[in-house]
């Protein structure tokens, strides 16, 4: 259950993730962390000792439950604006979670990166849940921190998606998750140098198309690529499905 109250004259939530083992704050208005993060942490394949970076960490809800569920690896949060960075270096105090929050664009060239401790090649894996609502079909919303959240322009998954190559080392992964219609523009931008591509649609309705797809590929990777099983995040009745229960209660994770 959300707690409510004030960051800075910022009103805010205290949410429980992960089943409760994972509290962040969050604000209460604006991009608010949901189901996306915690698929996206789930399906992200690390091991103890790994440098993991998580692109557009916002409170930090994907990476620090990555880092939760894997013990050991070294977290670094990335987040453009400067108020949920704040937040994100709160959460993993708060939960005993060792991170390094930066504030950065994402589309920062290499030395920016590297200033901030992080050179090309530098590290084993990347997560990521870029803004992702097109935005000439997606209403622009009033809040301007919302709309960064989700709208992408038509650089986004390419100014992300390159990041990512040039931070990875060779056989580093990159795991990503996107609306379900865009299985093509994620194909495009991972065209160069990545390969041995893993999709897995994930169904809100098992009788609709997909919402979501959750993409690992791996920089320098030449494995044919593959569409695994759908997940479905209920039934044919409409009732939650207990596996992503699991999943999202953190007691399983999505296996490619």
């Amino acid at each position: 259950m959300a707690e409510s109250l004030s960051i800075a004259g910022m009103d805010a939530t205290d949410d429980a993730f992960l089943g409760g083992q994972l509290r962040l704050r969050q604000p209460a208005s604006g991009h608010r962390a949901g189901h996306d993060a915690i698929l996206l942490a789930a399906a992200t394949s690390a091991q103890p000792g790994d440098r993991v970076v998580d692109f557009g960490a916002g409170v930090g809800t994907a990476g620090l439950a990555l880092a939760w569920c894997v013990k050991g690896v070294a977290l670094t949060l990335l987040e453009i604006d400067p108020q949920l960075a704040q937040l994100a270096r709160g959460n993993a105090a708060a939960n005993h979670i060792d991170a390094n929050v930066i504030s950065m664009d994402i589309a920062s060239p290499a030395d920016v990166f590297a200033a901030a401790g992080l050179p090309p090649d530098s590290v084993d894996v990347v997560l990521m849940n870029p803004p992702f609502n097109d935005a000439i079909r997606h209403r622009a919303s009033p809040d301007k921190a919302r709309e960064v959240a989700h709208v992408a322009t038509s650089a986004t998954l390419d100014n992300w998606t390159h990041a990512a190559r040039r931070l990875l080392r060779s056989g580093g992964a990159l795991t990503l998750i996107w609306r379900g219609d865009g299985l093509g523009e994620v194909l495009a931008a991972l065209e160069k140098g990545f390969g041995s591509l893993k999709v897995l649609p994930v169904h809100g309705d098992p009788a609709k198309p997909a919402i979501r797809i959750i993409v690992r590929a791996v920089k320098g990777g030449r494995a044919p690529a593959a569409i695994y099983p759908g997940i479905n995040l209920r039934d044919e009745t409409g009732a939650p499905d207990p596996y992503i229960q699991q999943v999202l209660s953190g007691q399983a994770v999505l296996s490619f």
